[in-house]
């Protein structure tokens, strides 16, 4: 009994060890089975299940996976995913479709069940709105923003400014990547000029006639960048066959591949490869020599061979690798819950978007229900049977040719936002980059519209030969064109024909924008407004609106002429300067120079009269001090320099004829609402009367009958571009000046379609032209002077000297006499003290009862009399009242008389002595 009791026990502890054991959890997987995408998310997946069931650290639990294949219907699908929840009873699904669309019908039911979905595809939402919407829905992606970044990135590298978007759509396709696109690409100064949009493979019975006959279109543009935003392999293969047959896989074309395309390169046959030549991939990039992706592409490749022996490569992908990490996150997370917790699947959806660790594309993170680390993509080159690296792109470090690891992740080494790889193999084996442009040839030439009708005609003329009835193209702006050949034929040949159109510059203008003409060639002005749907070159000219007027020989201010060489603020200072020098040099000549001595008027005289002659160098007084020698030496330099600068300007606007405008501003042509002239042909007539609001216009067509009706006073004023108005006047010279403001506008240049690439080549050629000579020696020889002019300014204003010119003169001038007078000052200072101590006591002692200004009327006094006579005596009460001496004030004192009141005050008397000091030597003694 005891035995029978030990063997039921051990055969239930067994059942039951046996049933945990075999514990299972159901996963479901609707993926496409046919496609090769399909293929490797199944192979992956199976991989990352078997090396979870075989691994001891689990939870004891099993995962199996119940896989189902798309259907074309994606209703069918919807109804695959629900039977999958209720009958299956699976934790989680893993959805391979590749529209937005199909997802989140999927993610409804999970949703509504409460069972997480793993996506391939990046939502058209934002992830926060994704996450509120379907909160059960993990998306094992990154948002497409950064490959469509990256693509712009590209584009944006190579100076192309106009591309052809293509895009294989159905019913359930995400376009909204064609408006990022489109939107991102304008931020980059890039033009989509074209979306070419292909329906979906498996809806067409004849897929080849479809995209042939769509493909041709392509013919009719002139973009040659195309951008292959979406596409199957199937639909891809006919597209890339299409185009290299009618040649757009040719010499000067551009292809460049989104990540649906490039990420199965490893995958595709040898003649797709071969019918891709020298375009460009973005590849979404993963390590591959990390020991974790050997042991996986092992496995991949043994299980890929045996299940799909027909396929030809077995080389894993990136659907394969996301596959893996897909399950892997959802293995992780049931480690984490245990047995217990693995059927909550509001926790099981919590701890997968909780994930952290590195998989075998890189760092597995959430936030907000996506993966949160940025992708790195690998661009690459197709050469050959296989592609070539090229380098990287990131949105953390842009462009980098390697890559290093630091904190665990790959970073880009000397990133840049320019794509600087070299060694590119381009379609039709191209040395250089290719234009993106159709690129003229000997079949289909440039046209090139030539203006027809000119008021000008030495920027362009055009003519019939009678002989040949050809038309002949001659001008500076010909010239111009066929030096700038010359430079372009270096790198390529440019086959044009040049065609006259007689109608007016804005038509000539719509023309290129309408398609008619591949470029003008000619004296086209930049505007604003043309800059929106035409590519200008670099301006060869200045451009500008003048005025200009006959002119009038004014003699109507010769009386006062003499004044004109200076402005008013030059004789200011010239007189200040001047009477300052006066008074310097009065201030120190006066006390030991009799020539300045004597009354107040003849020394003020002597030395206004000395500092006016030596204007002339005409002075005759001789000077003493040294310093006042110093003085005159500086201020004669300066009289110097002053002269012969007034007698210049003075002698130019005497002997050159004054020419002075009929017409001085646009105000009069307002006020008098007078007639002018300009070539109706052109914007300008539009803009006198939109922008400076003149209503009285006459139309001129040829610049010879400018003159006559000038002369007639048909027209008071011409309206000319700076140009033209050099033109004109170096025929008029003596005849027209101009008058007003200047218009300024952005020059005259060669105009191309917009986004043309020969617009650039051509803006360089006509800067080397400008740079070596070139362009000079054209205009020397179209706009030769004329001979009947002289060389009188057009202008016919000499300008008056300004004070700018000679403010420094005037600063030396006026220091050196500064510290001249501060020496000689000083040096006065240092004479009275040694002349006498009384003199000392009684002027500079503080402790003297006199006041300052007494002080400096004692110098003053001592400085203009030759002979300083001091008396001091004591004075006695009986005669303080004669003198005005306060009787009151203390006897013992010394007081400081005058020469005179010691003539009074001594009578010789004994009782009275007298004490007279004469202080100073005597000019006698």
């Amino acid at each position: 009994m005891l035995i029978f009791i030990l063997k039921a026990f051990l055969f239930m502890s067994l059942v039951t060890v046996k049933a945990t054991a075999n514990e299972t959890i159901k996963i479901g997987a609707i993926i496409d089975l046919n496609s090769r995408i399909g293929k490797e998310q199944k192979t992956g997946i199976n991989i990352a299940v078997e090396n979870y069931n075989h691994d001891r650290r689990n939870n004891k639990q099993l995962i199996t996976v119940h896989f189902r294949n798309t259907s074309k219907d994606t209703i069918q699908d919807f109804f695959t995913a629900e039977e999958l929840v209720e009958r299956n009873h699976v934790k989680m699904i893993v959805i391979g479709m590749q529209t937005w669309e199909e997802t989140a019908l999927i993610a409804d039911i999970g949703k509504r069940h409460q069972v997480p979905i793993i996506s391939f595809v990046t939502a058209s939402y934002t992830p926060e709105l994704v996450q509120l919407r379907w909160p059960f829905l993990v998306q094992m992606t990154t948002s497409s923003l950064d490959q469509i970044n990256c693509t712009a990135s590209v584009v944006s590298s190579y100076q192309w400014r106009k591309v052809i978007v293509i895009y294989e759509d159905d019913m359930y396709s995400d376009s909204s990547m064609l408006a990022v696109l489109t939107e991102t690409l304008k931020g980059h100064g890039v033009e989509v000029e074209h979306q070419l949009i292909l329906p979906q493979f498996s809806s067409l019975s004849d897929p080849r006639e479809v995209v042939r006959r769509e493909v041709v279109k392509l013919l009719q543009k002139q973009s040659r960048v195309f951008i292959v935003l979406r596409s199957s392999v199937s639909t891809a293969n006919h597209l890339f066959k299409e185009a290299k047959e009618i040649g757009l896989m040719g010499r000067d074309s551009a292809w460049i591949l989104a990540d649906s395309l490039a990420d199965l390169l490893d995958s595709v046959d040898k003649a797709f490869i071969s019918s891709i030549q020298g375009a460009l991939g973005i590849k979404n990039h993963y390590a591959e020599a990390t020991k974790s992706f050997r042991h996986f592409k092992g496995q991949f490749q043994k299980i890929f061979r045996s299940e799909y022996p027909t396929e030809d490569h077995s080389e894993p992908g990136i659907h394969a690798l996301k596959a893996y990490d897909s399950i892997t996150a959802f293995a992780n997370a049931v480690n984490n819950l245990g047995a217990k917790s693995s059927n909550d699947s509001v926790l099981m959806k919590n701890r997968i978007l909780s994930s952290n660790f590195t998989g075998l594309t890189g760092n597995i993170s959430f936030v907000n229900g996506v993966l949160s680390h940025p992708p790195t993509f690998r661009i690459v080159n197709i050469d050959g049977n296989r592609y070539n690296g090229l380098g990287f792109w990131s949105s953390m470090f842009g462009f980098s040719k390697v890559l290093e690891a630091e904190n665990g992740e790959l970073i880009g080494v000397n990133g840049s936002r320019v794509m600087k790889f070299s060694m590119v193999k381009w379609p039709g084996e191209l040395k250089r980059v290719p234009k993106g442009w159709a690129m003229p040839t000997d079949a289909k030439p440039l046209i090139i519209g030539v203006p027809g009708r000119t008021s000008f005609e030495k920027f362009v003329k055009v003519e019939t030969v009678a002989e040949t009835n050809e038309m002949k193209y001659t001008g500076f702006c010909i010239d111009l064109f066929k030096e700038v050949l010359k430079i372009l034929e270096k790198n390529y040949t440019l086959p044009y024909d040049f065609e006259a159109y007689d109608g007016s510059y804005p038509d000539l203008v719509q023309q290129v924008i309408n398609g008619r003409y591949d470029a003008i060639v000619g004296d086209i002005t930049i505007l604003a407004e043309r800059t929106k749907y035409i590519e200008f070159t670099q301006p060869f000219a200045e451009s500008g609106l003048t005025m200009v007027v006959p002119v009038k020989f004014d003699k109507s201010k010769k009386a006062w002429m003499f004044l004109k060489p200076f402005t008013g603020n030059m004789w200011v200072a010239t007189g200040s300067v001047l009477v300052y020098t006066m008074l310097v040099v009065w201030f120190m000549e006066h006390q030991s120079n009799p020539e300045f001595r004597g009354r107040w008027k003849d020394q003020l005289g002597t030395a206004m009269w000395f500092t006016f002659s030596s204007l002339f160098f005409a002075h005759r007084e001789n000077i003493k001090s040294n310093y006042t020698k110093t003085v005159v030496v500086v201020w004669l330099f300066l009289v110097f320099v002053l002269t012969s600068s007034y007698t210049a300007s003075l002698t130019s606007m005497l002997t050159v004829p004054r020419l002075e405008p009929s017409v001085k501003d646009i105000g009069w042509i307002k006020r008098t609402n007078a007639t002018v002239g300009c070539d109706g042909d052109s914007f300008v007539k539009d803009y006198l009367r939109q922008v400076l609001e003149l209503q009285n216009i006459k139309n001129i067509s040829n610049q010879d009958d400018y003159p006559k009706e000038l002369e007639n006073g048909n027209i008071k004023a011409a309206f000319l571009e700076i140009p033209y108005q050099k033109i004109f006047l170096r025929e008029h010279c003596n005849q027209y000046v101009v008058a007003g403001p200047n218009y300024r506008f952005g020059g005259l240049a060669f105009a191309f379609q917009k986004g043309s690439p020969l617009a650039r080549d051509v803006s360089e050629a006509i800067l080397t032209l400008t740079q070596d000579g070139t362009l000079n020696r054209l205009e020397e020889h179209w706009f030769a002077l004329s001979k009947n002019c002289d060389n009188v300014d057009p202008t016919g204003e000499t300008e008056s000297l300004t004070l700018g010119s000679f403010w420094g003169l005037y600063l030396v001038s006026g220091a050196t006499s500064t510290l001249c007078l501060l020496f000689y000052v000083y040096h006065l200072f240092r004479k009275s003290r040694q002349l006498t101590g009384a003199f000392r006591d009684n002027i500079l002692h503080p402790s003297t009862d006199q006041s300052l200004w007494t002080k400096t009327a004692g110098i003053i006094r001592y400085n203009k009399n030759d002979k300083p006579i001091v008396t001091l005596r004591r004075v006695t009460s009986a005669r303080a009242a004669g003198l005005g001496v306060d009787e009151r004030a203390d006897s013992r004192k010394w007081h400081l008389v005058s020469p005179s009141d010691a003539a009074q005050i001594y009578d010789g008397s004994s009782q009275h002595p007298q004490l007279a000091v004469e202080l100073g030597n005597s000019r006698s003694n």
